[in-house]
């Protein structure tokens, strides 16, 4: 995996994991990337000090307040999202199209897609995003 420092066309930092420099040169130009904030897909990487393994073992350092309010911030984006909008599960991606073409009451919805799904959504102008990920369970941490 790979990890990019990345900003949007309205200066919004944010950072991006890709499976390699490929996947993420794809997901831009597929339009699949696009800032947390505002929503804006022109984004850019940005420089980035690399990240090199030492030989003594150090505590981890305390997470920013910036990664805590992102955190927040995605935290109650995803529970908004489960508590207002309807749960499709496999049915999404038909759903999405049907509500772009018109055919389908005009809600919000989520479900399942895979990225192929994702990117060919996308490429249709259905206006996709992934869910924030849902926070660790207390019982999974150290």
């Amino acid at each position: 995996m790979i990890r990019y420092a990345l900003a949007c066309a309205h200066g919004h930092g944010f950072e991006g994991w890709f499976g390699s420099s490929e996947a993420y040169d794809e997901q831009v130009a597929s339009g699949l990337v696009e800032c947390p904030m505002c929503g804006a897909r022109e984004v850019s990487k940005q420089i980035m000090a690399p990240a090199v393994a030492g030989a003594k073992k150090r505590d981890p350092a305390p997470a920013e307040p910036s990664q805590a309010m992102m955190a927040e911030a995605m935290s109650r984006v995803r529970r908004h999202v489960e508590e207002n909008f309807d749960y499709l599960g496999d049915g999404f991606v038909d759903e999405a199209r049907a509500i772009h073409q018109g055919r389908a009451e005009d809600r919000g919805i989520f479900g399942e897609a895979s990225p192929a799904q994702v990117r060919e959504l996308a490429e249709e102008g259905v206006r996709v995003a992934a869910m924030p990920p849902a926070p660790p369970k207390k019982s999974d941490i150290n």
